[in-house]
């Protein structure tokens, strides 16, 4: 079964993701986010506009102000922005924000991004 999209898919998911003009240049798909889907990130923010030449997705999951399972995954450069695609745990909640591997980071002036993760059953 294919995952539900707010943007569609392939070339036209990541333009119509860009083309959204989110604040930050920071869009999730899908939202809601399901763990054990699969969601893409894409990020067209501070550092992508500052010319950086890679750009990593550093995230960690559970409560906003203790992150755990703590990784940077490498993005990849697109014509719509930097991407990547992730699995999404069983856990409470993804936590994400952005840096170049050389001390710049985008986080959201402080804030990071967080988004409820659900567990796919109606309550």
């Amino acid at each position: 079964m294919a995952n539900p999209t707010n943007f569609g898919s392939g070339e036209y998911k990541l333009k119509a993701m860009h083309e959204a003009r989110y604040p930050g240049g920071v869009v999730v798909d899908p939202t809601p986010i399901t763990s054990g889907e699969e969601i893409t990130v894409l990020y067209d923010g501070l550092l992508a506009a500052s010319g950086a030449t890679q750009i990593y997705l550093h995230v960690g999951y559970g409560d906003a102000r203790d992150w755990r399972n703590i990784k940077a995954h490498r993005m990849s450069k697109t014509g719509w922005g930097w991407v990547k695609t992730l699995e999404m745990p069983d856990d409470s909640r993804f936590n994400f924000c952005f840096h170049d591997g050389y001390g710049n980071w985008d986080n959201n002036n402080g804030l990071n991004w967080s988004f409820e993760i659900h567990n796919g059953r109606r309550h």
